[in-house]
Parts: C-alpha cells; sequence; structure tokens
C-alpha cells in the first residue's frame, strides 16, 4: 500500500492546530500554506465525517500571544480553545532579531527567552491539548549534549523538563547528538536530517556536476559529521573524506579549546568537486579553514552544505574568502533565522525545508510512521537520475 493511500484511509488523531511562536512566524506561514493546501486537495474518508470537523481548514495556525510586562517578565495567554486539538508548536530558539523593553533597555531574545516562551505556551494550556508535539528545529543547547567534568547537561534537562511537561512527540533536525533522547526514553523523539533539500538545491543551481566517485567527494569538516557524509556520500555515489580537528586541550577560548589545524583524511581531490556536510555553521571560522585547505589542495569547486547557517560573526568573512576563490556556494536551510542580508548574496543557495515539515506534521497527525521522510534515499536518487538524463528538477 503506498504512502498517499495510507494517508487517504487514516483517521486523524484530532483536530490539528499548529502554534508557531513568534520566533518562527515566517516558516509556521510556510508550513500552514502547505497544509492548507495538502488538505484541500485530501480525499480522505474521513474527510466529511461530523465526528472530524475541522479536518480541512482555509487555516491551521492557533491564536495565542506572549506579552511581555517592563520588568522583562512574560506570559502565554491563548486566544481561542486548545481542548482536543493535535497540537504542533513551531519555535526557532536561534532567532536574535527579535527584541523586548526591559527597564526602558532594548534585551534581544536568547534562546534562553524563546526556550522560556515555549513552557509558558505549553504550561497555558493546561493539560487541555488532546496531544503536545514540540518543533525544534535547532536543538535548545543541543551542544551542550555532554558532561565534561563540572559542568550543566543542559540540554538532557530540557528535553526531559518538557516530556514532565506533557510533551509527547519532540521533533528536531540534525541534532548534534541525536543520543539525547535517552534522557527521556519513552517519550517521542525525532531527528530529521535535510539531504534531499542539499540535493536539490544544488542540482538545480549547478548544470555541470559528474555524480560519480571519480568526480565529487563529500567532506565532514570533523569526525563528528561523518555519519551525514558516509550516508550522502553513499547515496549520491560519490567518494568520502574527513577532517580531523587538532585541537588544544591545554587552553580554553570562549568555552572551548581552540583549533590548531585541520588534518585531511582521504583520497586526492585534485580536480574535484567537494560537498562540504554539517549540521552547522557558527562563526563560520572552521568551515573557510577547512575550504582554504582543500582549494589548496586543487580541489575544483567546494559547496558548503550546513542545516542551520547562524554566521554569529556576521558574513563579512565569507564575503571576502567567496572573492578570493575559497569557496562556490553555501546552502543552509530556512528552518533557522538567517540575516536578511544573507538572502541578497550570490552564493547563497536555500534548502526549503517548509514542504517536508508540513509532510511531517500531516503524518503524524494520522499517526502514520515517517520513514519516507526520515530516510528519502529513494527521492534522492530520483533527482539524481532526473538530473543525469537533462531534465529539469524544479518541479520536484
Amino acid at each position: 500500500m503506498s504512502y498517499l493511500k495510507k494517508l487517504k484511509n487514516a483517521m486523524p488523531v484530532a483536530p490539528l492546530k499548529l502554534m508557531v511562536l513568534q520566533s518562527a512566524a515566517e516558516l509556521g506561514n510556510e508550513v500552514n500554506n502547505y497544509l492548507v493546501d495538502f488538505r484541500s486537495k485530501a480525499n480522505n474518508v474521513y474527510n466529511n465525517d461530523p465526528a472530524f470537523q475541522g479536518y480541512s481548514e482555509k487555516n491551521y495556525l492557533f491564536q495565542f500571544n506572549t506579552p511581555r510586562f517592563n520588568s522583562g517578565e512574560a506570559k502565554a495567554v491563548l486566544e481561542e480553545t486548545v481542548r482536543g486539538k493535535d497540537l504542533f508548536i513551531l519555535v526557532d530558539v536561534c532567532n536574535h532579531s527579535l527584541t523586548y523593553t526591559i527597564n526602558g533597555y532594548t534585551n534581544h531574545m536568547s534562546p534562553d527567552d524563546h526556550y522560556q516562551d515555549l513552557k509558558r505556551v505549553i504550561a497555558a494550556t493546561n493539560g487541555k491539548a488532546h496531544r503536545i508535539n514540540v518543533i525544534m528545529p535547532f536543538l535548545y543547547e543541543g551542544r551542550q549534549h555532554r558532561r565534561n567534568g563540572r559542568e550543566s547537561l543542559d540540554c538532557a534537562y530540557a528535553f526531559k523538563e518538557l516530556t514532565q511537561m506533557g510533551v509527547s512527540n519532540f521533533i528536531t533536525f540534525d541534532a548534534h547528538d541525536p543520543r539525547i533522547q535517552n534522557a527521556a526514553p519513552l517519550s517521542g523523539f525525532d531527528n530529521f536530517t535535510a539531504h534531499y533539500q542539499f540535493t536539490r538545491a544544488l542540482l538545480r543551481a549547478e548544470k555541470d556536476l559528474v555524480l560519480d566517485k571519480d568526480h565529487i567527494i563529500v567532506i565532514s569538516p570533523d569526525e563528528g559529521a561523518l555519519d551525514r557524509a558516509i550516508y550522502f556520500s553513499t547515496v549520491i555515489g560519490a567518494d568520502t573524506g574527513m577532517f580531523y580537528k587538532r585541537r588544544d586541550y591545554s587552553t580554553i577560548v570562549k568555552g572551548k579549546n581552540p583549533i590548531v589545524a585541520h588534518e585531511f583524511l582521504g583520497n586526492d581531490i585534485e580536480g574535484k568537486d567537494i560537498i562540504i556536510i554539517d549540521d552547522m555553521i557558527s562563526s563560520g571560522d572552521s568551515m573557510l579553514d577547512t575550504s582554504r585547505q582543500l582549494k589548496a589542495m586543487k580541489a575544483k569547486h567546494v559547496f558548503i552544505c550546513t542545516t542551520f547557517g547562524l554566521f554569529t560573526n556576521g558574513l563579512a568573512a565569507f564575503d571576502k574568502a567567496y572573492e578570493e576563490g575559497v569557496f562556490d556556494k553555501v546552502i543552509t536551510t530556512n528552518l533557522c533565522y538567517r540575516p536578511p542580508e544573507l538572502l541578497t548574496k550570490s552564493y547563497y543557495l536555500e534548502a526549503d525545508m517548509s514542504k517536508f515539515l508540513a509532510s511531517i506534521i500531516d503524518y503524524l497527525n494520522h499517526d502514520l510512521p515517517i520513514e519516507q521522510v526520515s530516510t528519502p534515499t529513494e527521492k534522492i536518487q530520483h533527482i539524481i537520475k532526473l538530473y543525469l538524463n537533462g531534465n529539469e528538477i524544479f518541479k520536484v
């Protein structure tokens, strides 16, 4: 039975509602539009059943507000009933563009502020929702996923806290360490990747790539991203390599051990196209250093693919590196806030995740298995086949 047929005959868990915090407003609106489109075209057997009123709606966005007092304190206020709803809460903890006033001063919202707002809206539901699902693309405190010495274990605590508040399913993307789910092993935890969207964005932009082991190498910038590189290279039929970050463990700079050098492990890359794949660009220093070394090793093109483009030190270093020919394209998703300036850069490509995220919500609302979206091997191979046959993939 095909997945579309399963969706047609599946019973929804409860009426769907999408609660989008202000931090993820742009992405949330796009996801809502796809959900409206999906449901308007769906011929679900329960579509006209009086017991399932609200299956096909013109808008799934839940109305609420999170006002703040002048002291900086805040609260969540629901503007409609949540009783009996299958609630999906979308939050972007990386959106630093939002501000609030505290004692006359302007503060930019931090990940801590966004996480607190998330807990506020969950608390405001007062246990009345049929089910609560949290979609947090960038995992809050995801880089503090393990304890080394006398320090906090923030990510594990946050995940456990949310499950104790009644969250049934937790959806994230490209988690720095998905083993964080062990903090609450009986709760739902789904970790998705953007391999298909990376492939689609790259093949749409580049018309002369040769997808085989002799012409393309997928590079992991460190040992932590090796699994991503191995999967991606296997699916597209490319070779694999990695860099080892040699650190100075006798020194701590800004909370971490500085990188002394990047050591490459892999085959000869001269004249080959390189795809660097990782979970995020933070400051970008490490990624640019890796790209410089690859160009020094006579790589033909360097394409950088990361799920989250934070660019915490701005874009000046990337602008300069691009002018110097250090890399050719940067591809990131729209799962987190991106500086408006980034969208104007000629070297930037967007891997749009809104339709993918809407599909995940639709499947979960019907309590269907999500293998098709969690492992997109067939979809990637399909667009590669179209590409190699000279067909346009803009509508795929």
